[in-house]
Protein backbone atom coordinates (compact mmCIF):
# COMPACT_ATOMS: atom_id res chain seq x y z
CA UNK A 1 0.00 0.00 0.00
CA UNK A 2 1.30 3.43 -0.96
CA UNK A 3 1.94 5.93 1.81
CA UNK A 4 -0.11 9.15 1.52
CA UNK A 5 1.62 12.45 2.28
CA UNK A 6 -0.38 15.66 2.48
CA UNK A 7 1.38 18.97 1.99
CA UNK A 8 -0.13 22.41 1.51
CA UNK A 9 1.00 25.09 -0.93
CA UNK A 10 0.23 28.74 -1.56
CA UNK A 11 0.06 30.86 -4.68
CA UNK A 12 1.14 34.23 -3.30
CA UNK A 13 0.15 36.89 -5.83
CA UNK A 14 1.58 40.40 -5.69
CA UNK A 15 0.12 43.71 -6.88
CA UNK A 16 1.52 43.09 -10.40
CA UNK A 17 -0.30 39.68 -10.45
CA UNK A 18 3.01 37.81 -10.34
CA UNK A 19 3.26 34.51 -8.47
CA UNK A 20 6.00 33.70 -5.98
CA UNK A 21 8.04 30.56 -6.64
CA UNK A 22 10.78 29.24 -4.38
CA UNK A 23 13.58 26.90 -5.37
CA UNK A 24 14.16 23.68 -3.49
CA UNK A 25 17.61 23.94 -1.87
CA UNK A 26 20.49 21.51 -2.22
CA UNK A 27 20.19 18.53 0.09
CA UNK A 28 16.40 18.24 -0.25
CA UNK A 29 14.54 15.88 -2.54
CA UNK A 30 14.07 17.41 -6.01
CA UNK A 31 16.71 20.08 -5.28
CA UNK A 32 16.85 22.86 -7.84
CA UNK A 33 13.20 22.58 -8.87
CA UNK A 34 10.83 25.51 -8.36
CA UNK A 35 7.60 25.25 -6.39
CA UNK A 36 4.82 27.15 -4.72
CA UNK A 37 5.82 27.81 -1.09
CA UNK A 38 4.32 25.65 1.64
CA UNK A 39 5.07 22.38 3.38
CA UNK A 40 3.90 19.40 5.36
CA UNK A 41 0.82 19.49 7.55
CA UNK A 42 1.74 18.42 11.08
CA UNK A 43 -0.46 16.18 13.24
CA UNK A 44 -3.43 18.13 14.55
CA UNK A 45 -2.94 21.06 12.14
CA UNK A 46 -5.48 22.31 9.65
CA UNK A 47 -4.16 23.01 6.14
CA UNK A 48 -4.64 26.74 6.74
CA UNK A 49 -2.73 26.68 10.03
CA UNK A 50 0.07 24.68 8.43
CA UNK A 51 0.29 27.13 5.55
CA UNK A 52 0.38 30.15 7.86
CA UNK A 53 3.15 28.48 9.90
CA UNK A 54 5.16 27.46 6.83
CA UNK A 55 4.91 30.89 5.20
CA UNK A 56 6.15 32.53 8.39
CA UNK A 57 9.00 30.02 8.81
CA UNK A 58 10.08 30.08 5.15
CA UNK A 59 9.32 33.65 4.08
CA UNK A 60 8.90 35.70 7.27
CA UNK A 61 5.35 36.81 6.39
CA UNK A 62 2.16 36.59 8.41
CA UNK A 63 -0.90 35.27 6.59
CA UNK A 64 -4.32 35.26 8.23
CA UNK A 65 -6.78 32.42 7.68
CA UNK A 66 -9.25 34.93 6.20
CA UNK A 67 -6.69 35.80 3.48
CA UNK A 68 -6.30 32.20 2.27
CA UNK A 69 -8.72 31.06 -0.43
CA UNK A 70 -8.78 27.38 -1.46
CA UNK A 71 -8.09 27.27 -5.20
CA UNK A 72 -7.50 23.68 -6.31
CA UNK A 73 -5.42 20.65 -5.43
CA UNK A 74 -2.83 18.41 -7.03
CA UNK A 75 -2.36 14.69 -6.61
CA UNK A 76 0.63 12.71 -7.85
CA UNK A 77 2.07 9.26 -7.29
CA UNK A 78 5.82 9.28 -6.78
CA UNK A 79 7.90 6.11 -6.53
CA UNK A 80 7.57 5.67 -2.74
CA UNK A 81 4.50 7.74 -1.80
CA UNK A 82 1.38 9.47 -3.07
CA UNK A 83 1.20 13.25 -2.64
CA UNK A 84 -1.99 15.22 -2.03
CA UNK A 85 -1.45 18.98 -2.18
CA UNK A 86 -4.19 21.58 -1.64
CA UNK A 87 -3.29 24.91 -3.23
CA UNK A 88 -4.49 28.15 -1.66
CA UNK A 89 -4.52 31.60 -3.20
CA UNK A 90 -3.28 34.57 -1.16
CA UNK A 91 -3.15 38.20 -2.25
CA UNK A 92 -2.67 39.82 1.18
CA UNK A 93 -0.09 39.29 3.90
CA UNK A 94 1.85 41.25 6.50
CA UNK A 95 5.59 41.70 6.32
CA UNK A 96 8.20 41.69 3.57
CA UNK A 97 8.74 38.42 1.73
CA UNK A 98 12.27 37.34 2.68
CA UNK A 99 13.62 33.80 2.29
CA UNK A 100 14.55 32.37 5.69
CA UNK A 101 16.10 29.09 4.53
CA UNK A 102 18.60 30.46 1.96
CA UNK A 103 16.28 29.36 -0.84
CA UNK A 104 16.17 31.27 -4.12
CA UNK A 105 12.85 32.89 -4.94
CA UNK A 106 11.32 34.61 -7.94
CA UNK A 107 8.20 36.66 -8.63
CA UNK A 108 7.03 35.20 -11.94
CA UNK A 109 4.38 36.44 -14.36
CA UNK A 110 1.83 33.69 -14.83
CA UNK A 111 2.57 33.31 -18.55
CA UNK A 112 6.22 32.49 -17.66
CA UNK A 113 5.53 29.75 -15.06
CA UNK A 114 6.51 26.99 -17.51
CA UNK A 115 9.99 28.54 -17.76
CA UNK A 116 10.70 27.25 -14.23
CA UNK A 117 11.20 23.48 -13.88
CA UNK A 118 8.82 22.15 -11.19
CA UNK A 119 8.19 18.85 -9.45
CA UNK A 120 5.65 16.68 -11.28
CA UNK A 121 2.96 17.36 -8.65
CA UNK A 122 3.19 21.14 -9.23
CA UNK A 123 2.99 21.09 -13.02
CA UNK A 124 -0.81 20.55 -13.28
CA UNK A 125 -1.29 23.70 -11.19
CA UNK A 126 0.23 25.93 -13.88
CA UNK A 127 -2.84 26.05 -16.20
CA UNK A 128 -5.05 26.80 -13.19
CA UNK A 129 -2.81 29.73 -12.29
CA UNK A 130 -2.76 30.99 -15.88
CA UNK A 131 -6.57 31.09 -16.03
CA UNK A 132 -6.93 33.31 -12.96
CA UNK A 133 -8.30 36.78 -13.61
Amino acid sequence: MTRLITVVACALIDAQTRVLLTQRPEGKAMAGLWEFPGGKIEDGETPEAALSRELFEELSITVLRADLAPLTFATHTYETFHLLMPLYLCRRWTGEVRPQESQAMAWVSRDKLRDYPMPPADEPLIPVMQRLP
